[in-house]
């Protein structure tokens, strides 16, 4: 039996499995194995697995995972997103469709100190949909505003799945964290004008609400300074040399806990459940690891990455269109998989043909960068789309009087700009790189 062949039936595999509900981690390691197996023997499978895991769990650049996630822990329990949607809704609260304006805003802020669209969308949803809901929002604006607005969480730096890109494609995290950031505020000021139209055209959708006094906006606004304050001290460390990536992470960690605990939010519970919440939540992503490291392996074997590239480079066709015929194929597969197993999946096997690419002239950092960008936002798109869009499962189990069809009729109208805003990145590659080529 060929290589390619056993590629081929190792790709089936891991579909049935997933197909029957076996975690990812598992569904992709099974197929694995056997396939390795099959191309080489038994007690190189052995040795194989002998080394894989310690080789992967003692990779220092992988802690900024668990940091993250423990800084955004900590910002779920410390109460943060509380008083960001707080102060939000005393600014804009007002405007027909304020309340949805400020949970937008508010999982914004919050993305910048979680790195998690699921954790996102989870914590605001809590904090803005009774709000919502209690002032007569319809409860297809309010889901489907909500799941957009958690896609966030990973658009707007830091994000767990950038910092996976980062690892799997040997590029610069912090470079990556600047080349977010632009699309990432777009994603937020499209979002929030596409919510205005829909309230203009729908007003019965979302009720006006009563303007709050200056006094109360100001002390409202004061309520988030810590959050500013977090936020400027990581990526202004970064960004300015001060420490990597990593510190940065550790001195988020740290800072967000002094920030939860000094205003008497963050208390031992809740100290408890950060550091189960980040354990349960990197024990999960690490399994993804091993269990793609393990496919991977034997994909390499089978040379099916080299011959893709190869297949790739020999067709008469743009380079464009190859980009975007994996753009495409990546919202396909957000229909069976999570993000950070689609990526852990795909990249080392997409990653060498679009690096053999010739793309605008760029550089191969600027390409792998750019790349890396668009594939970021294609996965927040496979998590609202339907037909299984994670962000709004996330929302409906929390809104369950909402039926799920209600809520991917709402999103519609912000998939419109997400498409529209990954074609402007697709052929401007500045709206991803110019900030990175100023800073760097």
């Amino acid at each position: 039996m060929s290589g390619a062949t056993i590629g081929v039936l190792m790709f089936a595999g891991m579909l049935a499995l997933m197909g029957l509900r076996v975690p990812i981690a598992v569904a992709m390691f099974i197929p694995g194995a056997l396939g390795y197996w099959a191309l080489t023997s038994e007690a190189a499978l052995l040795n194989q697995l002998k080394g894989t895991a310690v080789a992967r769990l003692t990779v220092y650049d992988l802690s900024v995972i668990p940091l993250f996630l423990l800084m955004g822990q900590f910002a779920t329990q410390g109460g943060l997103s509380r008083a960001l949607f707080r102060a939000a809704a005393a600014l804009v609260g007002h405007i027909r469709g304020g309340l949805g304006m400020a949970s937008l805003l508010a999982a914004g802020a919050f993305g910048a100190v979680c790195g998690s669209a699921v954790a996102t969308t989870a914590t605001i949803t809590q904090v803005a949909y009774p709000q919502m809901k209690a002032h007569g929002y319809a409860g297809r604006l309010s889901t489907a505003t909500l799941a957009t607005g958690g896609t966030l969480g990973i658009l707007i730096p830091p994000s767990v799945p950038l910092v996976v890109y980062a690892i799997l494609t040997e590029q610069n995290i912090a470079k990556l964290f600047a080349a977010a950031l632009v699309p990432g505020l777009l994603a937020l000021l499209g979002y929030i004008v596409v919510l205005a139209l829909v309230c203009r055209a729908r007003p019965d959708l979302a009720p006006p609400t009563a303007a709050v006094a200056w006094a109360e906006r100001a002390r409202a606004l004061w309520g988030v300074w810590p959050i500013v304050l977090i936020f400027a001290l990581v990526f202004g460390g970064i960004y300015g040399g001060v420490f990597s990536p990593t510190e940065g992470a550790a001195v988020g960690a740290v800072a967000t806990f002094i920030t939860g605990v000094a205003q008497r939010e963050l208390d031992l519970a809740g100290i408890k459940r950060s550091f189960l919440g980040m354990a349960e939540t990197s024990a999960m992503v690490f399994m993804i690891f091993l269990g793609a490291d393990m496919m991977n392996a034997s994909l390499a074997l089978t040379q099916l990455p080299a011959a893709l590239a190869q297949w790739v480079g020999g067709l008469q066709v743009s380079p464009l269109f190859v980009v975007g015929a994996v753009l495409a194929f990546y919202v396909l597969l957000g229909c069976v998989m999570d993000e950070l197993s689609m990526m852990l999946l795909t990249i080392p096997v997409l990653f060498p043909t679009i690096m053999g690419l010739d793309l605008w002239g760029l550089t191969p950092e600027m390409k792998a960068i750019w790349f890396g960008i668009l594939v970021l936002m294609t996965v927040g798109i496979g998590m609202t789309a339907p037909p299984v869009g994670l962000c709004v499962y996330v929302v409906n189990n929390l809104a369950r009087e909402v039926p799920m069809g209600e809520t991917y009729r709402g999103v519609w109208p912000f998939l419109v700009w997400d498409a529209l805003r990954l074609l402007l990145t697709l052929f401007v590659p500045s709206v991803a790189l110019g900030l990175v080529r100023l800073l760097y």
